[in-house]
């Protein structure tokens, strides 16, 4: 099994995770903002991702470093779980409705850091939640990872179901991607020989 287990002390967060991404979706994630909890949740159920996540921040500021500190963590995390990139698919993507919302998700786990961003989220807030803090979040993932990470919004006009649409596309393209493909189990999938 591909686990691991991290904290992160700031003067901002203390993050404390524990993340297996051969599980089956089982979450329990504590981060004292509710709407990133869901959207945390959501990624497990949808990636078959086990994941504990507890972070005290300074919420009473803003969540602007409880998300961005969470979303760097749970890049290292995977990092760490997927090691030397031996055997994975390497590639995942999908397109996918979330009612009116239609979102695109496409992932290469290159070791190379990038966020395409396409999305317009018409609303600045979802109930106290800054909606720029999606794309914070996705930040710190992709520079912690070492991923190439794509999001382009087809279509949607609640602010809650692009989000929502984005998190859940996020982890049913990362399980493609890091899944192991026993053609090449023992190979780097790329011609260089490393990633």
């Amino acid at each position: 099994m591909r686990t691991t287990t991290l904290e992160r002390n700031t003067a901002e967060t203390k993050i404390k995770l524990t993340l297996n991404i051969d599980g089956k979706g089982v979450s329990k994630i504590d981060t004292k903002c509710g709407f990133l909890d869901h959207m945390l949740t959501l990624f497990a159920k949808h990636g078959r991702f086990d994941l504990d996540l507890i972070c005290d921040g300074d919420v009473y500021v803003d969540y602007h470093h409880t998300v961005e500190d969470v979303g760097i963590c749970l890049g290292k995390a995977f990092a760490d779980c997927i090691g030397d990139k031996k055997g994975i698919e390497r590639y995942g993507d999908i397109t996918l409705p979330m009612d009116e919302t239609l979102m695109i998700c496409a992932i290469d786990i290159s070791g190379r850091d990038f966020l395409g961003y396409d999305v317009d989220i018409p609303a600045q807030k979802v109930g106290d939640f800054d909606t720029e803090l999606a794309e914070e979040f996705m930040l710190g993932f992709v520079r912690n990872a070492g991923i190439t990470l794509h999001f382009k919004q087809l279509a949607g006009r609640n602010s809650h179901h692009i989000i929502e649409g984005m998190f859940k596309a996020f982890g049913r393209a990362m399980k493609k991607a890091v899944a192991i493909n026993k053609d090449y189990q023992d190979e780097i999938p790329s011609t260089k020989g490393v990633l």
